[in-house]
């Protein structure tokens, strides 16, 4: 792992291979070993020719961590991204971020579209602008005393992912407070980006991909055949998809 600061904050790093670079961006409650190491994709990605940089978002991972919500605006979000491509002296990339990463992902090409090439959302379509909901059972599951007392599936899923991943659940439980904000479909037309957007059919968080990308000039929908939330990040179809996309927008 590297390090870097911005904003107060000391944010852990990978940065492999060579080539477009790529930054990933990871979800809620998650890491860049989690969503990125593990799956598959940092290796999928370098073997597709690709500099691949994932790095823990703050409140995750080996990344300093905060209990205050404002400290987790998506504008705070994104800058850390713009940040991350200043330190390593790289003008542009392509972003791919899954659910939470997703939404900071779109944030990010939409502030800063000079520096993004293509973008993918994964794990989170219509969601994006319509909204995902039960944050708040979410956030009361992740500062539960006793886990056996959370009983709502959507915050026994998230306080169990939490507890898996050894997390700073009052750090996430403030993080979620702010990640959730909704973007507009009239900012979603603004993006001139390449985007894919790709969402699970079992998936009940993120909404539809395809009405998503219908929003988007330049928006492309892809279904991940019989994945949920979780399982969608791994998939193999996703991975191809992905591969494809990229190399039809190289920067």
């Amino acid at each position: 792992m590297q390090r870097f600061s911005h904003d107060g904050f000391d944010l852990a790093y990978i940065d492999e291979g060579e080539g477009d670079p790529i930054v990933l961006i990871h979800g809620f409650a998650s890491t860049h070993i989690v969503n990125w190491v593990a799956p598959g994709w940092v290796k999928t990605l370098t073997e597709a020719g690709y500099r691949v940089i994932a790095f823990d978002n703050r409140g995750h991972g080996q990344s300093t961590k905060s209990h205050n919500p404002e400290d987790y605006r998506l504008d705070k979000m994104s800058a850390d991204v713009i940040a991350l491509l200043d330190h390593l002296g790289i003008e542009r990339a392509h972003l791919m971020g899954f659910s939470m990463g997703a939404r900071i992902s779109a944030v990010t090409v939409i502030r800063h579209p000079e520096r993004v090439g293509s973008v993918v959302l994964g794990g989170l379509g219509s969601g994006m602008v319509e909204g995902v909901g039960e944050w708040v059972i979410i956030a009361e599951a992740l500062l539960a005393e006793d886990p056996a007392s959370v009983t709502h599936a959507r915050g026994k899923m998230f306080r169990t992912f939490a507890d898996r991943t050894g997390s700073d659940r009052q750090a996430l439980a403030a993080c979620i407070s702010r990640t959730r904000e909704l973007l507009t479909p009239e900012q979603m037309t603004t993006i001139q980006n390449p985007v894919l957007v790709a969402v699970g059919d079992r998936d009940d968080i993120g909404g539809d991909a395809h009405s998503l990308a219908r929003m988007i000039p330049k928006g492309e929908g892809f279904t991940i055949e019989g994945r949920d939330h979780m399982l969608s990040v791994g998939d193999k179809t996703f991975k191809a998809k992905v591969v494809e996309f990229l190399s039809r927008h190289p920067l």
